[in-house]
């Protein structure tokens, strides 16, 4: 029977995993909305009317995508996409509820930024090697494997409130939101 071999060692590893990625997903919205000055500084701050997406997307340089990035790059939809996204994806990591959802949207946004970095490109448009030390994967993608796994672990069953948004009613007619 499936999941019949999860040890509770097993069960608990994938806890700990799931709340230090829910950290990752938490810890960039919060940097972003208020600049604590590590990746985002204050006067940058979402709150203080910067971009969470403009840094990232503007200075794509690389495959066949940057000319979308760059377009989208600080518009208001693509910031508040991305900002509900972290959030959301962060809270139900570190709640360990609606983990498939946060699976489905966190491998969509991994998968979106991957392809802006796209590290299959070995040089820049501007000729200038990329330096990409993987052609294929990357961290984004190790990020879509994790939250994948998570959710088919049921990993928010150990040290989160999993079993109990499972019994729910409006999740045991809607098994998706598991």
């Amino acid at each position: 029977m499936p999941g019949s071999m999860l040890t509770t060692t097993a069960a608990r590893a994938l806890a700990v995993l799931r709340v230090a990625t829910g950290l990752i997903f938490g810890w960039a919205f919060l940097d972003k909305m208020f600049g604590l000055g590590y990746s985002t500084p204050t006067e940058r701050a979402w709150i203080n009317g910067g971009s969470p997406t403009k840094g990232f997307l503007a200075n794509v340089d690389v495959g066949p995508f940057q000319s979308i990035a760059h377009s989208i790059a600080g518009t208001w939809w693509a910031n508040l996409l991305f900002m509900v996204g972290l959030a959301a994806i962060g809270v139900a990591l570190l709640a360990g509820i609606g983990l498939r959802i946060a699976a489905a949207s966190g491998s969509l946004m991994m998968a979106l930024m991957w392809l802006a970095d796209f590290p299959l490109a070995r040089f820049n448009a501007a000729g200038d090697p990329t330096g990409s030390t993987n052609p294929v994967v990357d961290s984004h993608l190790m990020y879509a494997v994790v939250l994948v796994v998570l959710a088919a672990a049921y990993a928010g069953h150990t040290w989160g409130l999993g079993r109990r948004w499972a019994q729910l009613p409006f999740v045991q007619r809607n098994r998706w939101m598991l």
